[in-house]
């Protein structure tokens, strides 16, 4: 008896030191959809005043979390979030495709300008081939390309998409990442789950005339490994688009959760999905990840611990044993957390507590990213409790991407406390880094007593920030007697710079 209350304690010991561990670098992202207006804005009639208001008050629920990262859906059906030459304004921003906002603003830049003030970093999320949810076409603004080509895009099921085995469409997307990435300052391009469409009962896709006219080499019967070659050759080409302007960027995917089963393929996961990567939806992501075309993966497991045929708990290990190093995150379905709907797991209000408990114990998970934004505004079943008193109760700064060659930004100098008054400021020159590639933010780290302390542990982080000086008396609330302050710099690498030498109050 006494050998099992020991087992029981130990056991209960580590599990409580799993949910208390805080990492300094952890993605803690979200996803922000604009199709069908799921999250914002939150319909398409809405002033540029209500939109900008909305967007505002997202993003201070997702700071007050510790969220560091959203993922910006700003061309869901080849219409845009952004002015562009390319393609017409979405019909989700304004209620018709093609009309901007009125009076004008650009959404992007004004969410870059917003996310960034609050050190919150801006991956834009792109459909590749996707051009309507449905098969009316009457909703497409007469200046949309499928209008000046329509030889590019064929109809399957009920929606229209671009065909991915011309050519021209490889070079048309191109096109669009690379006018995104020039005009903006986005931190990463990510791509969801929708490469090749999910599969529509009864009906093949419809490229049979394209595989003829450019084979490309494979055989008749190859056909399939010929769609999988068009998706391989956009991935590749896109990194080569993305580092050619901004080196920094992260190109990222996001795929359904199931690369191959493994009754279909030894190497795949101990799942029976009936949608796999592989072969329903032609992404070979082992393959990207393996040649690095992709910078980072965030398989989307939206499933429950313990699920028949997809138990999160061995996709979980399955992708931390198959990402070849590159930086993985954890697709979460926050989304699901109460719905009538769900099973019972998701009712009880415990379960993504249980997956985030589950994922400490991966030293190859550098994060996760939340589906959606919404349930955090609601704060369904206590979400945002949890992670503000447990998960995330201090800041974390974006992992390093392993994929990207970056150097340390410079240190920040002439560190100083200035008094005026009764009141008191921290103060840094601000670091002018060459090359195009400027400081994000700067990390301010507080220590308690004269002597700087442990700079990886971020209980010691009071604050993130753009500008080059803190109001000290914000720091009084968590500190009495002396303070020691260190400041460090973190540019668009992410990389931190060398501390610099403490500053000293009495607080």
């Amino acid at each position: 008896m006494i050998r099992k209350t020991s087992i029981l304690l130990c056991c209960l010991f580590v599990l409580l030191n799993l949910k208390a561990q805080q990492h300094k670098r952890e993605m803690r992202a979200v996803w922000i959809a604009t199709v069908a207006n799921i999250d914002w804005p939150s319909q398409r009639n809405l002033s540029s005043k209500a939109q900008r208001e909305e967007m505002r008050a997202m993003l201070d629920g997702l700071a007050k979390n510790n969220i560091n990262a959203i993922v910006l859906q700003i061309r869901p059906t080849a219409d845009t979030f952004y002015p562009s030459a390319l393609e017409p304004w979405s019909n989700w921003l304004t209620g018709r495709q093609g009309i901007k906002p009125s009076p004008f603003y650009d959404p992007l830049q004004f969410i870059i300008d917003e996310a960034h003030k609050r050190c919150i970093e801006v991956h834009v999320w792109l459909n590749p081939y996707r051009v309507t949810n449905s098969d009316n076409l009457d909703i497409l603004s007469r200046d949309h390309l499928y209008y000046k080509n329509k030889d590019l895009f064929v109809k399957y099921g009920d929606k229209y998409y671009f065909n991915p085995g011309l050519d021209e469409t490889r070079e048309f997307l191109n096109l669009v990442v690379q006018d995104v990435v020039e005009r903006y300052d986005i931190d990463g391009v990510h791509f969801d789950d929708y490469f090749y469409p999910y599969r529509v009962a009864g009906q093949e896709f419809p490229d049979e005339a394209a595989f003829r006219k450019y084979p490309r080499g494979f055989a008749p019967n190859q056909k399939e490994d010929w769609r999988r070659n068009n998706v391989n050759m956009v991935i590749e080409e896109l990194q080569k688009t993305i580092k050619s302007v901004k080196p920094w960027v992260e190109f990222g995917i996001s795929p359904f959760g199931v690369w191959r089963n493994d009754n279909v393929d030894p190497r795949g996961s101990a799942t029976r999905a009936g949608v796999q990567n592989y072969d329903d939806l032609y992404a070979d992501i082992l393959k990207w990840l393996k040649e690095g075309s992709i910078d980072y993966v965030v398989p989307q497991l939206y499933w429950e611990i313990g699920k028949k045929v997809a138990d999160y708990e061995v996709l979980v290990k399955w992708w931390s044993e198959n990402s070849y190093g590159k930086n993985l995150y954890i697709g979460l379905y926050n989304s699901q957390l109460g719905s009538p709907d769900a099973n019972i797991a998701w009712r009880k209000g415990n379960e993504l507590a249980r997956q985030l408990n589950m994922n400490l114990r991966y030293p190859q998970i550098d994060g996760a990213v939340y589906f959606s934004a919404k349930p955090f505004l609601k704060n369904k079943q206590g979400l945002n409790d949890t992670l503000q008193s447990n998960y995330y109760k201090y800041p974390a700064l974006c992992p390093i991407n392993r994929n990207i060659v970056g150097e340390p930004s410079a240190q920040p100098q002439n560190l100083r406390i200035v008094k005026d008054g009764g009141e008191a400021y921290l103060l840094w020159d601000k670091v002018d880094e060459e090359g195009g590639c400027q400081v994000a933010y700067y990390v301010v780290y507080a220590f308690k007593g004269k002597k700087v302390g442990d700079m990886n542990d971020p209980a010691n982080i009071v604050v993130r920030t753009t500008e080059n000086c803190v109001d000290l008396r914000e720091i009084d609330r968590k500190f009495k007697g002396h303070c020691a302050f260190v400041v460090t710099a973190v540019n668009r690498y992410k990389h931190e710079s060398v501390p610099t030498e403490g500053a000293t109050r009495r607080l």
